[in-house]
């Protein structure tokens, strides 16, 4: 009979359903036992939330080893593909750019079953040909940020990635599609030159950068990229251009007024975008044709003997797929 009661509880263990999605904050220990699940992560402003036809909607609080993310997560659905929207600067824009948690949102991320990030920015032009209101759909940057924690590992579990090409082609080439499908502006290509900030360039700053080749320019991507690449998310950037920087003759600074006055001009497009991807990352691939998914392979250079518990304990979510052995 003890047999029988032992079977029964086990079958009963095996048919139990999990909780829905929604209900209550994603827990940092719940990740070894949460099934994976397939959304798309959006970093953006305000305007990206409100959408017309996003349904099912529900703010969560999402618990990380790492501290808070910029705000609580948006979850809800487009049609049949789930979505999760984070705002980078919290709702209201609280957080100045070097005081973001980026570890933290991109761990909310990964810990909320994201495996495709769209991170939308607004972004000053460094080219003549990028006219505020376009969108730029950058694959590579340069990384002038100095004040912010840029990685996961650290001492006691040491680990490096490739960041040769930052950015997931496949998302990128998707991004392109539904925006030549809506009309939208747009150029494929370029590089974003991330800056500290809270202050925008000089103009010594503005035209160095001019002749280094950079496309735009911004606050925000780094070291965000760098966070989503360690955490084998594919990820890739939608810079929307506010202004010309201050290099230009016509156009010599650049102020708050005239760059939010874009950006809420911008918000219906980058709505537009979103909406129309969505269904396009429906049928995601296996494997990410460009190694995104497993970024890990051979980065971790600290012998298992000798690694650092609570780090790795930290880096559940992120890394557990390499670090579990």
């Amino acid at each position: 009979m003890a047999a029988k009661k032992k079977v029964a509880a086990k079958t009963a263990a095996k048919t139990t359903k999990p909780k829905a999605a929604g209900k209550a904050p994603v827990k940092a220990a719940a990740i070894a036992t949460r099934p994976a699940r397939t959304r798309i992560g959006v970093i953006g402003g305000s305007g990206l939330y409100a959408m017309e036809g996003l349904t099912a909607t529900k703010w969560r609080k999402v618990s990380t080893p790492w501290g808070d993310p910029s705000d609580e997560l948006l979850f809800g659905r487009l049609g049949d593909q789930e979505l999760v929207f984070l705002p980078r600067h919290g709702r209201g824009h609280r957080i100045p750019p070097s005081d973001i948690n980026y570890r933290a949102n991109i761990d909310a991320l990964k810990r909320a079953g994201c495996v495709d990030v769209i991170s939308v920015s607004a972004c000053g032009s460094l080219k003549e040909e990028h006219a505020p209101g376009k969108f730029v759909l950058v694959d590579q940057f340069i990384d002038r940020t100095f004040a912010r924690v840029k990685s996961f590992f650290g001492p006691g579990v040491v680990a490096h990635v490739s960041m040769a090409h930052p950015v997931c082609l496949r998302l990128r080439d998707k991004l392109a599609e539904a925006a030549a499908a809506v009309g939208i502006e747009h150029s494929v290509g370029g590089t974003y030159l991330v800056m500290e900030g809270p202050q925008f360039s000089s103009l010594a700053e503005s035209r160095l950068y001019r002749q280094w080749g950079c496309d735009v320019i911004g606050m925000t991507n780094m070291p965000e990229a760098k966070l989503a690449r360690e955490a084998e998310l594919c990820y890739t950037t939608v810079s929307m251009v506010t202004d010309y920087d201050c290099w230009h003759p016509d156009h010599d600074h650049v102020d708050v007024a005239s760059v939010i006055k874009v950006v809420h001009d911008n918000a219906h497009n980058a709505q537009a975008l979103i909406k129309a991807v969505a269904p396009l990352l429906a049928d995601r691939p296996e494997a990410c044709p460009q190694g995104c998914d497993h970024a890990l392979d051979n980065a971790v250079m600290t012998a298992p003997a000798v690694r650092d518990r609570k780090l790795v304990k930290k880096l559940e979510a992120v890394a557990g797929r390499v670090l579990k052995g």
